[in-house]
């Protein structure tokens, strides 16, 4: 009989993040195994509705729920506004590496404590930043990329993958890249070498140069539709696996669209900047106005900063909205790009409009916008013909349709996420050596 583990799952504290480790948590949870997850205490008692366990590793000092709590550190990390992908990029290291190095160090102890109560056979860990304690705890740990693979590139030297974070097109000048990512090294390596000081002290095996993380030397997976995939440049290592999607159940919400849109006429359009860049109330009061003089009908994710600017006769929207539920019912979907919502989108097959505001979504945005899949758009400087014009583009291609439609299908049909389940099964039954088999 299949034996029954306890996987635990270490995500950072962003949305995104524990949004993809629940979709993975669920699956494992439905095959009869125990999951519980190390977090931060901003999300005490919101991951039990899915059936996991909670231990809190570090308290915060917010009482903000988790979308705020990181909206308001983005916002005055100087992540939002109309600035250069580098510039963000340097911004998010500056904010999110020290932040989340800071965190890492604080809460060591409670995550030694935290792996000898719940004795993990399985640790999967979300992230961009070495997390000693568990990785040097002798459990095999599985590395879950949830972003756009482009954001792990400082974890692997391969010189045949733009740098991340930048949206550089994949067939761009390679001399530029290494320009690139010499740069963004260059502004990492004090932080890194801070943090190997602190290893160094507590006697942990240090980094190597230039590297805030390295894989699994057990398995490592990541998120992106087959079709968007990097393998046409590069070749990843065997005990790397790709999926689809990482996406979580609806937990029982429901959707019916407002009364306010159903008698009104054109196509229902979803929009969401995600739950950090909506906290950019001028950009959303933007973006509104111009979708105000669209002839279709939208439902609006407003964000946490959803009272401060009001929506057109056209549109309908709440703080928050189910998402899942949303896009199986809507006709086109206008999103900043973050990696749960772009693949989900694909899921469903639905054309897609990407505004990015940082780092991976701009990734995001270009690969899918350079594989002819939809349409890339600055949020900050096109112009109000643009941005409708491109809505009326998508919806009117037949093409472009059916092409998604096939993707959906091959991805519903496929159940890739699934897969996970076969892969850490078969790594605690082989605690010896790590995984290497063919890569999926």
């Amino acid at each position: 009989m299949r034996r029954k583990l306890t996987i635990l799952f270490a995500p950072p504290d962003g949305v995104g993040h524990v949004n993809a480790c629940i979709g993975i948590g669920e699956v494992l949870r439905d095959r009869g195994h125990r999951i519980v997850f190390a977090v931060c205490d901003i999300w005490r008692n919101k991951l039990t509705k899915y059936g996991f366990e909670e231990e809190i590793i570090r308290e915060s000092d917010s009482d903000a729920d988790p979308g705020t709590y990181w909206a308001e550190l983005f916002s005055k990390g100087g992540m939002f506004g109309s600035k250069p992908p580098m510039e963000k990029m340097k911004n998010f290291n500056n904010l999110t590496a020290n932040g989340l190095i800071k965190q890492i160090q604080a809460s060591d102890e409670r995550v030694k404590e935290c792996v000898d109560r719940v004795k993990p056979d399985i640790i999967v860990i979300d992230g961009f930043v070495w997390m000693p304690s568990l990785m040097n705890s002798g459990i095999p740990w599985v590395w879950s990329i949830s972003t756009n693979l482009l954001s792990i590139d400082h974890a692997f030297d391969d010189e045949e993958i733009p740098p991340g974070g930048l949206g550089l097109p994949a067939n761009s000048d390679k001399k530029l890249w290494k320009k690139l990512r010499d740069e963004k090294n260059a502004a990492l390596t004090p932080t890194i070498e801070n943090f190997n000081n602190w290893l160094i002290s507590n006697n942990f095996p240090t980094l190597p140069t230039q590297k805030l993380i390295t894989p699994s030397p057990y398995l490592n997976i990541y998120m992106v539709p087959e079709e968007l995939d990097y393998t046409d440049i590069t070749k990843f290592p065997s005990n790397w696996y790709r999926f689809d999607y990482f996406m979580r159940s609806c937990c029982n919400d429901m959707f019916e669209i407002p009364d306010k849109l159903k008698s009104k006429p054109g196509k229902l359009i979803y929009f969401s900047m995600g739950s950090m860049a909506g906290t950019d109330v001028q950009l959303m009061k933007r973006l509104v106005s111009i979708l105000a003089k669209s002839k279709h009908r939208f439902i609006i994710s407003k964000g946490p900063l959803h009272e401060q600017y009001e929506l057109a006769d056209n549109m309908w929207g709440d703080q928050t909205v189910p998402q899942i539920k949303v896009l199986q019912k809507v006709d086109l979907v206008i999103t900043h790009g973050g990696n749960n919502t772009f693949t989900e989108t694909f899921f469903y097959g639905k054309p897609m409009i990407v505004l990015p505001i940082f780092c991976d979504q701009f990734d995001n945005a270009q690969r899918l916008q350079e594989k002819g899949l939809g349409i890339r758009l600055d949020p900050y400087d096109c112009t109000e013909s643009q941005l409708l014009s491109s809505i009326d583009k998508l919806l009117n291609d037949k093409v472009l349709h059916k092409k998604l439609q096939r993707i959906s299908k091959r991805i519903q049909k496929s159940k890739s996420i699934s897969r996970v389940t076969e892969l850490i099964e078969g790594l605690a039954s082989n605690t010896d050596s790590p995984i290497d088999s063919q890569r999926g």
